[in-house]
């Protein structure tokens, strides 16, 4: 078992795991893509960017993006893949209404649904989409290859699965910074921004605790895909990991 599922939200709650994300998320909904933007210095977009050239490449007629948030992978892929129907699902319903009003807002309603659902029992038919994407979900979840075997079952054969998740930085001058950043800043940050004052000392812990690069291939490739691959971004503090089925 991956560490990173040992790490909860909230420390001292007795619910399982998934139902303390899913009430972190609806608390810190209103902060969340403010606090997204100024964590990262704007660096999220680049990334962002670069999950968007996957999708480019597999050309695929259906998305699925899981732990939509606020919907900003979604509506990057509708900007993208103008032919392709667009589907997000989250967990938290604060997220997804934040979702809905940003999709009002681009004139994209009509090419983008979202729903709320267990990104690790989604209860969609298998096969039903050329293309799962997921940013910044996966050390979410309460189970990681349990996800990943519900995303390869949601892929149709030869279907592509593209991953960014924040981690640890590979360069030695650049972690003295980034403990300095995740540990001291970006908490106290979030208690002046957020309504949920432990929100943003998860992030940090469950970044630590995450599968990192090899690792989570590894746990790629024994839910079942094929290719399993990473690319490190920022010196190693996002990776972009692709496979397919």
């Amino acid at each position: 078992m991956p560490e990173v599922e040992k790490v909860n939200p909230y420390r001292d709650d007795t619910r399982s795991k998934d139902a303390q994300v899913q009430s972190m998320f609806d608390a810190i909904a209103p902060a969340y893509d403010f606090m997204n933007r100024a964590m990262t210095f704007g660096l999220d977009r680049l990334w962002l960017r670069r999950l968007i050239g996957v999708a480019r490449a597999a050309r695929p007629a259906v998305v699925l993006d899981l732990a939509t948030g606020t919907g900003d992978v979604a509506l990057a892929l509708a900007r993208a893949l103008p032919d392709a129907e667009i589907r997000g699902l989250d967990l938290s319903e604060g997220m997804l209404e934040k979702a809905r009003e940003k999709a009002g807002r681009a004139g994209l309603s009509g090419r983008i649904s979202f729903a709320q659902a267990d990104c690790l029992d989604t209860g969609l038919p298998d096969g039903c989409a050329d293309m799962i994407t997921i940013a910044y979900g996966v050390r979410n979840f309460a189970d990681i290859a349990a996800g990943y075997r519900e995303m390869y079952r949601l892929l149709r054969p030869g279907g592509t699965l593209a991953v960014l998740e924040l981690s640890r930085p590979v360069n030695a001058a650049v972690k003295p910074l980034y403990r300095l950043y995740t540990k001291t800043l970006i908490p106290a940050a979030g208690r002046l921004m957020s309504h949920d004052t432990r929100a943003y000392s998860y992030l940090p812990e469950s970044i630590a605790a995450a599968p990192q690069r090899r690792e989570m291939t590894d746990i790629l490739a024994g839910a079942g895909f094929a290719d399993a691959a990473f690319r490190p971004m920022t010196f190693g503090v996002c990776t972009l990991y692709t496979a397919r089925k």
